[in-house]
C-alpha cells in the first residue's frame, strides 16, 4: 500500500480525522501516494477487494441532499432504493451541489465533517467486509472503519442499495 506517513494531511481531512477521533474511531486517516478517486482506484492503491470500498455518494431527495454509503462492487438502483427508504425520488447531485452539501469534492467525500448532518444510509453488502475503506475528505486520503462504526457516524439506516 503506497502511503504518506510523514507528511501533514490537508486540511480538509485533518477536520475528518479531528472527529474521527472525537467519536472513538481507532482507525486513522492516511494519505495514498496513488489517487483513490474511484473505488476501483482505492482498491487497487490499498490492496484489497473493491467491495469493502464505501463509497460516499450524495443524491438529492425531497428537495435535500442525502447520503448514500455503497459498496464499491455495484451501483445504486435509485429506484429501489428510495422505496426502501421511503423516500421520493433519488437524482444524483451535481458537482456544485455536492461540494455545497459536504465541503468535499466528488472522489474524496468522506461519510463525515459536512456542513450539516445528512440523512444517511448505508448499503447492506458492507456488512460482508470486516474492514472497510472510506474516503477521507479529499481523492487521496482514507480511513479504515466498519459497517457498524459508518452507521454510528452518519446515523445513517442499514439498507440494500442495489437492485
Amino acid at each position: 500500500m503506497a502511503s504518506q506517513e510523514d507528511t501533514p494531511l490537508p486540511t480538509r481531512s485533518m477536520e475528518v480525522a479531528r472527529i474521527l477521533a472525537e467519536a472513538g474511531t481507532t482507525g486513522r486517516v492516511r494519505e495514498l501516494t496513488d489517487s483513490a478517486r474511484t473505488a476501483a482506484e482505492a482498491a487497487a492503491a490499498l490492496g484489497c477487494d473493491v467491495g469493502a470500498i464505501a463509497n460516499s455518494l450524495v443524491f438529492i431527495s425531497d428537495g435535500e441532499p442525502v447520503l448514500v454509503l455503497t459498496s464499491g462492487r455495484h451501483k445504486v438502483d435509485t429506484a429501489a432504493l428510495a422505496t426502501r427508504w421511503k423516500r421520493g425520488p433519488l437524482r444524483r447531485a451535481t458537482p456544485e451541489q455536492v461540494r455545497r452539501a459536504t465541503g468535499q469534492a466528488i472522489g474524496g467525500v468522506a461519510p463525515v465533517g459536512h456542513p450539516q448532518t445528512l440523512p444517511a444510509v448505508v448499503d447492506a453488502a458492507l456488512a460482508d467486509y470486516p474492514q472497510l475503506w472510506a474516503a477521507a475528505g479529499t481523492p487521496h486520503t482514507v480511513f479504515p472503519t466498519s459497517v457498524d462504526e459508518l452507521l454510528r457516524l452518519t446515523g445513517g439506516l442499514l439498507l440494500p442499495v442495489g437492485p
